[in-house]
């Protein structure tokens, strides 16, 4: 299966707003199968399509220390349910290589996706895989780890990414 190209900042096709998946078939299949091949390839623990220039609804992770449970996440939607209850973690990201900074999240949230197949779960997550799910979201948004950041900070990654 083929490697896909990893879109880096400030590449503005990491701005582009993912839309719905509805079409639930193979090709489907061989999309999310690309982007987990990806994602173990680059030592990420997540990847959203857009990061790959696939600006769809799909998600895929791997939080295990084996590598061996692979996650699929199509539509996903998620509800903050406790916005006090708040959790700080040091994040990376595939799309801003060699920077990492610590980033503050809701803790608690209420998370709506669906399979491959288009069967819906429901799951209330935490921990790290809050901090993905969030994380990788806000890639289908088109939001970076960056926003996150002051002005300054951003900028001095803007400049330091272009050259």
């Amino acid at each position: 299966m083929p490697r896909l190209k990893v879109l880096t900042f400030p590449d503005p096709r990491l701005r582009k707003v993912a839309v719905p998946v509805t079409k639930f078939d193979k090709s489907l299949e061989i999309v999310t199968s690309n982007m987990l091949e990806t994602m173990y390839a680059e030592e990420g623990i997540g990847l959203a399509a857009t990061q790959v220039d696939i600006h769809e609804r799909i998600i895929v992770m791997d939080l295990s220390e084996e590598r061996n449970d692979p996650k699929i996440f199509i539509n996903p939607e998620f509800k903050i349910l406790n916005d006090k209850s708040l959790l700080s973690f040091t994040e990376g990201c595939l799309s801003v290589p060699g920077i990492t900074e610590e980033i503050t999240r809701p803790d608690n949230i209420h998370l709506v996706w669906q399979d491959l197949k288009g069967e819906k779960h429901e799951a209330e997550p935490s921990g790290l895989l809050t901090v993905c799910i969030q994380h990788e979201i806000d890639h289908l948004e088109g939001k970076l780890m960056v926003d996150y950041l002051s002005p300054l900070k951003r900028d001095r990654i803007r400049k330091k990414a272009s050259k």
